[in-house]
């Protein structure tokens, strides 16, 4: 039969890897196994008793552990049988023990299963019978009578059972016989017999042999050599009171405790009758090492340290001698039973551990095992152990004190990255003693959390006319996983905004977030666009969690004010006629001008650059509408140049001009402007202020109309991400203008009264707000209002210009 040679032991860390993968059972077997047989013997096959195939020994990574520090025993894969892998010694095993087994676990993987083993020791006759002395005398009176008995020493053999002494041989000779006495199992003595009356004249001294024979097969044997002298005089022997002192002492009593009194007697008188009490040392045990005795009184009390768990009872021979000479003795038998006492605690030994512990470990899987030993014997060594505390574990028996730490809740490496599970063992003693320990469970990382943004839209703001390259933000998002479960990584996923791929607009940092714009954005052709960003872990699998990003392009002033026909700007000169006639107030000309940018950066104001004749013209900062401050004079200038500056309110301000040639005439027939009005004073209501109020009403009830209407379809709006609309509200003020806003929006009318003429103005928010702002112009008696950011066009309607 071919035997599998020694395969390396895997570390107990991926032993109980293993363990802790699967379900395992608790089983056992038993065999049997004489010591010191030869490496390689089979002990039993193991793959049968276990009901496996010898093909799943292998793949199962069958284990031989056990808690000895030699490897007695091993697998052989290929047949299944356990055999001896190193030579057994029982006495170096088992000593001092009628009973020896080696308690080994047979561990199997993929499912885990445990299987107690347990490997009966038989014992060989390898041991001879010895005796301590090399030899020992014995002084007996001439005087002493046919029958009298003397204590041989006894032979020491460390083999047990049929193996031990079994009898006692004594050389030829005609004054004594041997008498073997059997005590039970293991416990032969004998003694000498005297058959015949002894001369010391004849012979003084008698040397015999004794020979100690075992009960093996072959038997083995050993002998001393006893020396009698032959001494004349005392011829009574002392006597105890009885043939088998009792006695019982708690383990740990006091030195000096009293444990029995003996009592022996002698007929003769004087010296001969005077008894001195005394051990007899027999074996390896000596009772002068724990017990005191008075020679005088026979009283025996305790002088060392008695523990139960190191000897149970002591089997001790005393002896009664009288001081005749020569002085006779009397030998006797004392049981002294030791009381345990629940002195010791118990100890838990923790075999194996596997740390860390995944936090998706199901329910049940094996953490560690444990055992918890106790010397003392009843009741005091009975143990119960339990976990203290709050933890997502409990302990399973599998057999007698051993216990299984398993898995017994949910854990999460997130909420706790490690428990400390105290473990109690108790036991049931009076008082009951408990000793403690504390097991380190460290909690590994799985990925199940993936990253989280702080919310699912962000805004983010960039000025038109950005640098190509520049990082306009920063995303980030956060895993509370650990190592690469919570390496982050970042992409744009694919689509785009209103038909515009979004990789060529903006390029995403994979590892930092940082998010890079690849073109220069122009507010009056692209105001906004949209675009997902997925942020990904590195873990397995791996876990994601997308973001909506709104890209809002803030406006800048980059574009001037361009003036609108009739005029030209500057470079060439326009020209007007009024009369020389004109009352203050004459409406000469009036100066209408846009600008595509937004907000600030296209509210225009109107100003003369180069006031002429005696500044006899004033221009509204608001409307462009240039007018006379007062009646003509004769030293007044006939034609006066005037320059115009319209600009802008951005920063910095642009601006552009425009030059007008005021001509003063005679007679008002010169004039050919079709626009041309008679001037009229504010003071006075004349059929054009009839029409203007009839159109600025109709005007107003369009607009109302106007506002309703997207009120009422931008509430029931519920497809794009931008409609975040309140409630509208539309107020009216003392000076005539209307306010519409929303929680998003505000819309300001105003009107100019500073001319016969109105202008209506409207500021709108179409962006999530930045910074509100209420803003306040006045521009002669206009007053306007808006909520920035906003976007700002004309639109010439008559002589309206219509901001939205």
């Amino acid at each position: 039969m071919g035997v599998q040679g020694p395969r390396t032991s895997p570390t107990w860390i991926q032993l109980i890897i293993l363990l802790c993968l699967c379900d395992w059972s608790a089983a056992q077997l038993s065999y049997s196994i004489s010591e010191e047989v030869n490496k390689a013997t089979v002990v039993g096959n193991l793959a049968k008793d276990l009901n496996l195939n010898v093909q799943e020994l292998e793949s199962r990574d069958l284990r031989i552990v056990s808690e000895y520090s030699q490897k007695y025993f091993d697998v052989n894969f290929r047949t299944g049988s356990l055999f001896v892998y190193e030579r057994i010694d029982r006495e170096q095993v088992c000593p001092d023990t009628v009973e020896c087994s080696l308690k080994i676990q047979a561990l199997l993987s993929n499912p885990i299963n445990l299987h107690r083993i347990e490997v009966n020791v038989l014992d060989i006759n390898d041991n001879a019978p010895a005796f301590i002395e090399a030899s020992y005398i014995f002084n007996i009176s001439e005087s002493s009578l046919p029958g009298e008995r003397y204590l041989l020493p006894i032979a020491v053999d460390a083999d047990i059972g049929s193996n031990s002494v079994k009898s006692y041989k004594l050389s030829q000779n005609e004054y004594f016989s041997l008498d073997v006495q059997s005590g039970g199992e293991s416990s032969v003595s004998a003694e000498l017999v005297i058959q015949k009356a002894l001369d010391r004249e004849r012979q003084s001294v008698i040397k015999l042999t004794l020979t100690a024979v075992d009960g093996g097969k072959p038997s083995r044997s050993g002998t001393l050599q006893i020396v009698i002298n032959v001494i004349d005089a005392n011829d009574n022997t002392p006597t105890f009171s009885n043939s088998l002192y009792k006695a019982r002492v708690n383990e740990n009593a006091p030195f000096g405790t009293k444990v029995i009194q003996l009592n022996a007697s002698d007929l003769d008188d004087g010296l001969n009758g005077k008894l001195i009490y005394s051990f007899i040392k027999r074996g390896k045990i000596d009772p002068l090492d724990l017990f005191s005795m008075n020679p005088g009184t026979g009283e025996i009390t305790v002088k060392g340290h008695l523990d139960y768990e190191e000897n149970a009872a002591y089997d001790i021979r005393i002896q009664a001698k009288d001081k005749g000479t020569p002085s006779r003795s009397v030998h006797g038998k004392m049981l002294i039973e030791v009381i345990d006492v629940n002195d010791n605690t118990p100890d838990i030994v923790m075999t194996s551990l596997m740390s860390p512990v995944k936090e998706d470990a199901e329910f049940g899987t094996v953490v560690a095992l444990v055992t918890v030993n106790d010397k003392d014997g009843g009741n005091n060594g009975l143990t119960n152990c339990k976990i203290v505390g709050s933890v997502p574990f409990k302990l399973k028996s599998n057999y007698k004190n051993y216990y299984s730490l398993i898995v017994d809740g949910d854990i999460d490496r997130e909420r706790a990255s490690e428990y400390n599970v105290t473990i109690v063992a108790t036991d049931e003693g009076t008082p009951p003693l408990s000793s403690t320990t504390v097991i380190t469970v460290h909690v590994s990382d799985v990925n199940d959390n993936a990253p989280r943004f702080a919310g699912p839209i962000m805004n983010v703001y960039v000025k038109e006319n950005s640098l190509v390259g520049a990082t306009i933000y920063t995303i980030t998002a956060v895993d509370p996983d650990v190592e690469e479960n919570a390496k982050i990584t970042y992409s744009s996923l694919d689509g785009g905004s209103k038909g515009i791929p979004i990789t060529s607009v903006v390029n995403i940092n994979s590892e930092t977030g940082d998010i890079v714009i690849l073109q220069s954005f122009n507010y009056e052709e692209l105001n906004t666009f949209q675009f997902k960003v997925q942020a990904t872990d590195a873990g397995v699998p791996p876990l994601s969690s997308n973001v909506t990003v709104n890209v809002f392009i803030l406006d800048e002033n980059d574009n001037s004010p361009g003036i609108l026909s009739p005029y030209s700007e500057h470079g060439s000169v326009n020209s007007e006629n009024i009369p020389y006639s004109a009352e203050a107030g004459y409406f000469v000309a009036k100066i209408r001008a846009v600008d595509s940018d937004s907000g600030y950066n296209a509210l225009l104001s109107y100003h003369i650059t180069e006031p002429k004749g005696n500044n006899l013209f004033r221009i509204g900062t608001s409307t462009g509408e240039i007018r006379t401050k007062r009646r003509m004079s004769d030293n007044d200038l006939k034609t006066h140049p005037l320059v115009v500056l319209v600009s802008d309110n951005g920063e910095p301000s642009l601006s552009a001009t425009v030059s007008i040639d005021v001509v003063v005439v005679e007679n008002t027939g010169d004039i050919q402007t079709p626009f041309r009005h008679v001037p009229v004073k504010e003071e006075s209501f004349s059929d054009l202020n009839l029409y203007l109020l009839i159109a600025i009403a109709s005007v107003s009830v369009i607009f109302l109309l106007s506002l309703i209407s997207l009120i009422a379809v931008k509430c029931h709006r519920t497809d794009s991400d931008f409609s975040r609309y309140g409630a509208p509200m539309i107020t009216t003020h003392p000076d005539g203008s209307w306010s519409y806003s929303k929680s998003t929006q505000q819309y300001d009318v105003c009107f100019s009264s500073d001319t016969l003429k109105s202008d209506v103005v409207v500021f709108p928010t179409p962006f999530p707000p930045v910074d509100a702002e209420l803003i306040s112009i006045n521009g002669g008696d206009t007053y306007m209002t808006q909520t920035l950011p906003n976007k700002v066009r004309h639109v010439e309607n008559n002589h309206f210009p219509y901001f939205i």
